[in-house]
């Protein structure tokens, strides 16, 4: 009965931990790994043919990301989700398929010229679409049999449709204990979506922490915070730029804005155009506004019963095409455009970025949590340049945060989550930043709970209770600066310089180097 840690162990993306119980190796989750923390995605820590059951929390992608490499390298056993999450995770990952297909084609155009290798996409479409007929999906609350001696359960996690936390009961020699994989825990009193469940029974918890070490900023009224944005930017002038995840994050601006509109609290421009340039946004909330009884909150059941719906109202507008998309920066009238990604390291977004960061009458609007290494946290940071499709654009527009719309529970409310168990062995601290992470366990312990932040490729005997591989910390990317790579640059000049000034007068040659010294010590003073 082991638990091995393979992806958001001391950071926040590519979540995935296998279990091996009686002969079967489970992977909960296998998610993308994003940002600085990184692994190398294309290298997975395990043989995909030796995987029997793959358990899914919910369909984002730092959860599923990798599921058609996993595929493709030849993985043929079953994956376990609920019904929302399948259908999400379907668009999603053709979507990521996509991005990878366009990556490779790029890096290659850029490679034939310097005539180095092609590379490979991490997966196809194709290999996405594989992974459809591997699925079978349960409903919450509602136990089934996976295999000998393992009996799950979902439960509603409250962080997005069809999300889940996961209980796996296990029996292995005579042995039995109870497992419990958060996945990501969502925020109280959001739009749409139940609040998360609270669970009481466990030996062991899987615990995410992404926000760990903070409380969200309260917002009494997201309406009237964000028509406040949206009213002096308009009236500028300007664009309202909402870099927002296509799934989830994109419809509860949509739930926002149509209250907005209905109560008309922006009077700068009153029938203002809303666009959603995502394709992936538009689809997702096809699903959004189908057969979601048993998914979403009183409020919402209330609104689907009156026959209202929840993301639709005038004004609003879905682009498809890139030509469209274009338009968009053509157009000079003010409007708000939602568009992802929603950490701006791809995507239309970067695009609607170049052409409006620079405009001192527009506003961008940050509605999620952004990692480090991202360009969300570089704006967020206040950064006065960014560079944007090998341009250095200024930043002048507003950088809004709306530090308390977010779908993951914050620090007090993943502490109330967590005792809400009585009486567990042990708490496994995941999904959050390298300071993070350990923070949040330490701060269990503090309240008399056993609890420590695994590090990668860590392996754990449930069982005996007691660590029997060390993991370790992968070396951190350091993201070098536009700024840095010229200041080389140059430096490579220099020394070419040099080396061609090989035979010139030694005069010449020593007031050079006496210009290169004073230079460098007026440098380093």
């Amino acid at each position: 009965m082991k638990l091995s840690f393979f992806g958001a162990d001391q950071c926040v993306t590519g979540s995935c931990h296998c279990l091996e119980v009686n002969g079967n190796r489970i992977l909960i989750d296998c998610g993308l790994q994003q940002g600085r923390d990184e692994t190398d995605n294309h290298e997975l820590p395990f043989a995909p043919n030796t995987i029997d059951y793959v358990l899914v929390t919910h369909a984002h992608i730092d959860h599923t990301g990798r599921i058609p490499l996993l595929v493709r390298q030849g993985f043929h056993g079953q994956i376990w989700t609920t019904r929302v999450t399948a259908r999400l995770m379907e668009i999603m990952l053709t979507d990521s398929a996509h991005i990878q297909q366009s990556d490779a084609e790029y890096e290659n155009r850029k490679n034939q010229r310097a005539g180095r290798p092609p590379v490979e996409p991490l997966y196809t479409v194709e290999d996405a679409e594989r992974v459809r007929g591997y699925v079978h999906t349960r409903k919450y609350g509602v136990p089934f049999e996976l295999c000998e001696g393992v009996t799950v359960t979902f439960t509603d996690a409250g962080h997005l449709l069809g999300s889940a936390s996961i209980t796996m009961d296990l029996t292995e020699n005579g042995v039995s204990k109870t497992v419990v994989f958060s996945g990501d825990i969502g925020n109280l009193n959001q739009p749409i979506i139940r609040d998360p469940v609270l669970l009481t029974r466990a030996d062991y918890v899987v615990m995410e922490s992404t926000y760990g070490d903070r409380d969200h900023t309260e917002v009494w009224s997201y309406t009237s915070e964000l028509a406040k944005v949206i009213d002096r930017t308009l009236a500028r002038g300007g664009n309202v730029i909402i870099p927002a995840f296509a799934v989830g994050r994109t419809q509860e601006i949509l739930y926002f804005l149509r209250r907005i509109k209905q109560e008309r609290l922006v009077r700068s421009v009153n029938d203002f155009p809303v666009y959603i340039d995502s394709p992936l946004a538009s689809k997702a909330t096809t699903i959004f506004c189908g057969d979601l009884q048993g998914y979403l909150d009183d409020e919402a059941l209330a609104l689907v019963k009156d026959g209202t719906d929840m993301f639709s109202f005038p004004g609003l507008r879905l682009t498809e095409s890139l030509e469209e998309s274009k338009m968009l920066n053509m157009d000079r009238t003010p409007k708000v455009i939602i568009s992802a990604s929603g950490m701006c390291d791809a995507g239309r977004v970067r695009h609607h970025l170049k052409h409006n960061l620079w405009r001192e009458e527009c506003s961008v609007v940050f509605v999620g949590y952004q990692g480090e290494g991202t360009l969300g946290r570089m704006l967020l940071e206040g950064a006065e340049h960014v560079k944007l499709f090998g341009e250095d654009v200024s930043v002048q527009a507003e950088i809004v945060n709306f530090k308390g719309l977010s779908s993951h529970a914050d620090r007090k409310h993943l502490l109330e989550w967590a005792q809400s168990f009585e009486n567990p062995t042990h708490y496994f601290i995941v999904h959050g930043d390298r300071e993070v992470a350990p923070y949040f366990a330490a701060s269990l312990e503090k309240l008399g709970l056993s609890a420590h932040a695994p590090q990668y490729t860590e392996v754990y005997d449930l069982a005996a209770n007691r660590q029997l591989e060390r993991g370790y910390l992968p070396e951190r990317k350091v993201k070098i600066s536009s700024a840095y790579q010229r200041l080389v640059a140059v430096g490579k000049l220099l020394q070419e310089v040099i080396h061609r000034s090989r035979g010139r007068a030694n005069k010449d040659l020593a007031r050079f180097a006496d210009q290169i010294k004073q230079l460098i010590d007026k440098w380093e003073a």
